[in-house]
């Protein structure tokens, strides 16, 4: 019995040892995409900051002539929320946190009866969304971990038409910002319309010397909805894609660390059935020797 318990943790032990060597492997290759990405943030920035400054100026000259293209919609009857999300797990709570935040986005727009529409990217989004019965208008896979300007074209290409046309109030994205290696967070942010410069705006650009628009700056608002939507989209891709490796990373680390006490947790149960089965064939052989002994003497 000690020797087939014996059997069963040495099996144990090299399983969670194999294991342990891909969630190590796991997590050597998500530090390193962890560089990549952030390289690929501080070099899209430049074009991002240029585009929100060309829009914060036209738009502050546009001013009671934007309309709708600029502001917070007050009540808007129907709203387009964005998820972006991984096509691949194995990453902690990274997929979830953002399936929830849109969960409960659409349980407050059911309740006060808001029309809404759900568009996701990630592959992970779909089976989630689905199994609590949520409808998807669209979904976009097959490029989280390295996205390209190309693939935030085509989802800016699904959500900026219908704003456009004025059958969208607004759209809404929920993603994971990266704000550090050691800190990354939930956000909704609206991407349409698009955000208004107020006056005590310190980002808003100080112009130097006189603009002139042509065409006028509520025309060029419209033109610079798609242009400013890819911009912005890129960059929200670009930050997921990095918080998505961090959080692999992380979570591959603890599950080698995890596997590791598990290891030595099995190992330890392993030497004391093997000191047990020992100390029973001793015992065995002594009492043989010694019924020996006694039937020798009589």
């Amino acid at each position: 019995m000690a020797g087939g318990q014996e059997r069963v943790l040495k099996r144990r032990i090299k399983s969670v040892k194999a294991t342990q060597k891909i969630t190590r492997a796991m997590e050597l290759i998500a530090a390193s995409q962890i560089v990549k990405a952030q390289n690929r943030i501080a070099a899209a920035a430049a074009y991002q900051e240029g585009m929100a400054k060309v829009l914060a100026t036209a738009a502050a000259d546009a001013g009671g002539g934007a309309g709708r293209v600029v502001g917070v919609p007050e009540s808007p009857s129907r709203i387009l929320v964005l998820a972006l999300v991984a096509d691949r797990g194995l990453a902690g709570g990274y997929n979830a946190n953002v399936l929830r935040t849109v969960e409960r986005l659409v349980k407050t727009w059911r309740t006060s009866g808001v029309d809404h529409e759900i568009v996701t990217v990630g592959k992970k989004a779909p089976a989630y969304l689905r199994f609590r019965g949520y409808e998807m208008a669209e979904s976009f896979i097959g490029f989280t971990e390295r996205p390209a300007f190309e693939d935030a074209r085509a989802v800016a290409a699904r959500v900026t038409p219908g704003f456009l046309a004025e059958e969208i109030d607004q759209v809404l994205l929920v993603s994971t910002r990266y704000l550090s290696a050691g800190s990354q967070a939930v956000e909704t942010r609206q991407l349409l319309p698009l955000p208004e410069p107020t006056a005590g705006d310190d980002d808003r650009p100080k112009s130097q010397g006189y603009t002139e628009f042509e065409p006028e700056s509520h025309e060029l608002l419209v033109d610079l909805v798609p242009r400013y939507v890819e911009a912005a989209l890129f960059g929200a891709l670009l930050e997921a894609a990095a918080s998505e490796h961090t959080a692999r990373q992380r979570a591959m680390a603890a599950a080698t660390d995890n596997a590791d006490d598990l290891a030595k947790t099995l190992t330890r149960v392993m030497n004391r059935a093997r000191q047990d089965a020992i100390t029973t064939e001793i015992m065995e052989i002594v009492g043989g020797a010694e019924a020996l002994r006694q039937a020798a003497a009589d």
